[in-house]
């Protein structure tokens, strides 16, 4: 199962729409995580319409019409494991264990909110994911995405994409 993990996309206040090379994405993906911070509905209706299935929660940046679509924390499972996603996590600083103690039956978390792509374990096992912004990369020096395969229970080729500038 082919993922595709996007966060924090800021539409239309960042960017106006998302870049091609992750439109292009969207077809090739079996599931596509969004980790919040849409802002506006027109993204969401976008991958709803393009995606296969879409697995998404709001962020503080989202307003009372994506908040009435989406969930503050959502589950899935995929390829055997069991995902999580959600918006904020807190400050770095104690990530892991925090994640590990809220969600102990999960096996991943896609979160977003900092716009920083991270990449962990828990101890415990827990995997720790965000996928950065594609659309404002903030501090960073690159906007990006994350693309991954989910099968067996386990999940491979994780890889973060860098995206060309606006």
């Amino acid at each position: 199962m082919r993922l595709l993990m996007m966060s924090d996309t800021h539409l239309p206040k960042r960017a106006k729409a998302l870049p091609a090379p992750l439109l292009d994405a969207l077809a090739l993906a079996d599931v596509v995580i969004h980790a919040g911070d849409w802002v506006d509905t027109d993204t969401l209706d976008l991958l709803e319409a393009r995606c296969r299935r879409v697995v998404g929660v709001y962020g503080n940046n989202d307003g009372p019409e994506l908040r009435a679509r989406l969930p503050e924390v959502a589950f899935a499972e995929l390829g055997g494991l069991r995902f999580g996603v959600v918006h904020e996590t807190g400050p770095a600083r104690g990530r892991e264990a925090r994640c590990a103690a809220r969600f102990p039956a999960l096996d991943v978390l896609v979160f977003g909110h900092s716009h920083i792509p991270w990449d962990s374990t828990a101890p415990g096992g827990l995997r720790l994911l965000n996928p950065g912004s594609p659309t404002d990369r903030r501090r960073q020096p690159h906007h990006t995405c994350l693309t991954a395969t989910a099968a067996d229970g386990r999940l491979t080729d994780v890889v973060l994409h860098r995206l060309p500038p606006r």
